[in-house]
């Protein structure tokens, strides 16, 4: 990377030390020396073992499970670097957690995706990068430079190799919800669209209601930003089946694939799901049709030209 005067180091908590590692070595660096872990009461102890005054620090957390952990763990080393007159600090954050409750959907309830934003503000993060957010939105709740990062390039890369003739090939959108996600998507591949209709009764539990478009005979490709429970997707998927698709395959950014997701997986008609690996799948949960493809590469040419003020946005 071009030399500024200043150090930058890259530094990791302990959500995905492994994705943290692969950015570093993309752009020929080695991780910062730290020691992120607990006292025996359960409070986070962070030591940085190497000078940072001056430098320009990212710190890569994804907020995934433990969430309440990972996101005091990132808490803690901004205000450590804040503290050791880092010049600045970019919270690298692959998966947002939170990211889920945005809005007010019934009467008192919290909007946590901002209260999150003014912590990472207020521990000192003066930039974020992060890639795909529940909702776009969510952006504006930040008084500090967010750059949004889209994973669906990786995705459509992988799956133009995987067909190179799509003529049956159709991109389906498993909610309402996800129709401009879907619709970009297929731009990409070149693919028509469907649309699942459903309904959630309540939270984790969706039930599909009818399907939008022509899905008979068809290569489908389920697309979503995030996969919890698997609830929504694996409903869509034997929806699709029993209503004549040929092969269903599905994919999404974020594997948060907690409670029934993998024994939904494994019992359902999707052929392959694919990943990102925002989140570190644990190895007793992982599944023979489980494919995870690194954003180590985009997050590092993001992060060298956040380095080197120039543009992001054909990343996007």
């Amino acid at each position: 990377m071009v030399n500024h005067g200043k150090d930058v180091k890259i530094f990791a908590c302990n959500s995905n030390p492994q994705l943290a590692a692969k950015i570093a070595a993309n752009l020929g660096m080695e991780l910062g020396d730290s020691n992120v872990g607990m006292f025996s009461d359960g409070e986070i102890a962070i030591n940085i073992n190497e000078m940072v005054r001056g430098s320009d620090v990212f710190v890569v957390q994804s907020t995934s499970n433990p969430v309440n952990n990972n996101l005091m763990e990132l808490l803690i080393m901004i205000d450590a670097l804040k503290r050791a007159s880092a010049s600045r600090i970019t919270a690298v954050m692959p998966y947002f957690g939170y990211a889920r409750q945005d809005r007010k959907s019934k009467a008192r309830d919290p909007i946590s995706a901002k209260l999150v934003a003014d912590l990472l503000t207020t521990a000192g993060a003066d930039r974020i990068l992060t890639m795909d957010l529940h909702a776009a939105q969510i952006q504006g709740f930040f008084n500090i430079p967010v750059d949004h990062l889209k994973g669906g390039r990786l995705l459509a890369e992988y799956y133009i190799e995987k067909f190179p003739v799509r003529d049956d090939v159709v991109v389906v959108s498993p909610d309402l919800g996800s129709v401009t996600r879907a619709r970009d998507f297929a731009a990409k591949l070149d693919v028509p669209i469907a649309i699942i209709d459903k309904r959630r009764p309540k939270p984790n539990v969706s039930e599909v209601m009818n399907i939008i478009g022509d899905i008979k005979g068809k290569t489908c490709i389920l697309l979503d930003d995030m996969i919890d429970t698997a609830g929504t997707i694996t409903n869509g998927a034997h929806a699709l089946a029993e209503r004549g698709a040929k092969a269903v395959y599905a994919c999404c950014t974020h594997g948060v694939l907690s409670g029934p997701a993998m024994e939904r997986l494994q019992n359902c008609p999707i052929e392959e799901l694919v990943t990102l690996d925002t989140i570190v799948i644990p190895e007793e949960r992982k599944i023979p049709k489980i494919k995870t493809i690194s954003v180590a590469s985009l997050f590092a040419e993001a992060i060298k030209r956040i380095y080197n003020d120039t543009s992001l946005s054909e990343l996007f």
